[in-house]
C-alpha cells in the first residue's frame, strides 16, 4: 500500500465516520460505538479485498460479506453506498417506516446485503455454511464476515468455528471487531472471551492479531488469509468503540444510542477537522 492509497483510503474511512454519525443522528436511533470501531476493517475489505459487482449485486461469483453483528448496520450501509449499491441519500432515511435501510441489515430490501442479521451469531453460521457450499459447487469465491466480542459469548459461534475446521474451510476469514464492549457493559465485566486467540487456535482456525484502525495491518492480514490452505482463518482486529469522535471512545452508553443534534454537530466538526 503506498502513500496515495493510504491516504484515500483514510480519507474515505473519515467520510463513512461521517456518514455513520450524520444517519444515526437523524435517525434518532441506532448504534454509533460498534459502527465507529470497524470502520478502517470494512474500508479496507470493500476497495482492496472483496471481488463484487455494485451494479450486479447477486453476480454469482462475487465474494461473500456477512455482518454477523447486524446493530453495526449503519457501517455496513455507508460503505455499500460509497461503493454504488445504492444512492447515499437513502443513508438519511435510515429506520425510517418504508426505507430499505432498517435498524438492522436485510436482504430483501437492501442491495448488497447478502444475510439478515441481528440475532447474533447466526450470521456468522449462515457464512460457515456458505462457503461449505462455494466448496460443494467448487466454486472460488470466498466468504468473509465480521463479528462482535460480545457476540462470540454465543455459543453458535462455537459450533459453527467447530464445523468450520471440521470441513478444512479455508475459503472463509472471519474478523473479530475487539472494541472490548458490549450493551451491558465491557467485555470482561459481563463474560471475559479471552484468551480468545488461542480459543480459536484450540478450534482449529489460523489466528491473526491486529491493531483494526492500522490500514496497511489490515491489508496485510487479509492477504495471509488468502494464502491459508486446509483451514479457516480468523483476524482478531482490536478496535475503539466509538473510534474517531473524542466523547464516543471507550464509552459504553454510545453501544445503542445515537447523539441528539448538539452531539451530532459536535462529532461531525471533529471529524471534518481530522479529514484536514
Amino acid at each position: 500500500m503506498d502513500s496515495v492509497q493510504k491516504r484515500e483510503l483514510q480519507l474515505q474511512a473519515n467520510q463513512i465516520r461521517q456518514d455513520i454519525i450524520k444517519m444515526t443522528g437523524q435517525a434518532g436511533s441506532g448504534h454509533p460505538g460498534g459502527s465507529l470501531s470497524g470502520v478502517e476493517i470494512l474500508t479496507v475489505l470493500y476497495n482492496n479485498v472483496l471481488k463484487m459487482r455494485p451494479n450486479q449485486p447477486d453476480w454469482p461469483d462475487r465474494d461473500r460479506f456477512i455482518l454477523s453483528k447486524g446493530h453495526a448496520a449503519p457501517l455496513l450501509y455507508a460503505v455499500l453506498a460509497s461503493k454504488g449499491y445504492f444512492p447515499r441519500e437513502e443513508l438519511w432515511r435510515l429506520r425510517k417506516l418504508g426505507s430499505m435501510l432498517q435498524g438492522h441489515p436485510d436482504l430483501k430490501t437492501t442491495p448488497g446485503v447478502e444475510m439478515s442479521t441481528g440475532s447474533l451469531g447466526q450470521g456468522f453460521s449462515v457464512s460457515i455454511g456458505m462457503a461449505l457450499a462455494g466448496k460443494l459447487d467448487k466454486k472460488d469465491y470466498r466468504v468473509y464476515v465480521m463479528l462482535g466480542d460480545g457476540e462470540s459469548q454465543e455459543g453458535i459461534v462455537w459450533e459453527a468455528a467447530m464445523a468450520a475446521a471440521h470441513y478444512k474451510l479455508d475459503n472463509i476469514c472471519a474478523v473479530l471487531d475487539y472494541n472490548g464492549f458490549q450493551i451491558d457493559g465491557t467485555n470482561s465485566e459481563v463474560m471475559s472471551v479471552e484468551p480468545v486467540a488461542d480459543k480459536w487456535r484450540a478450534f482449529g482456525w489460523h489466528v491473526i492479531e491486529i491493531d483494526g484502525h492500522d490500514l496497511e495491518a489490515i491489508a496485510a492480514a487479509f492477504q495471509e488469509a488468502q494464502t491459508i490452505k486446509g483451514k479457516p482463518t480468523m483476524i482478531v482486529a482490536r478496535t475503539i468503540k466509538g473510534k474517531g469522535v473524542s466523547f464516543m471512545e471507550n464509552e459504553v452508553d454510545w453501544h445503542g444510542k445515537a447523539t441528539n443534534p448538539t452531539e451530532t454537530e459536535k462529532a461531525l466538526a471533529e471529524l471534518q477537522k481530522i479529514r484536514g
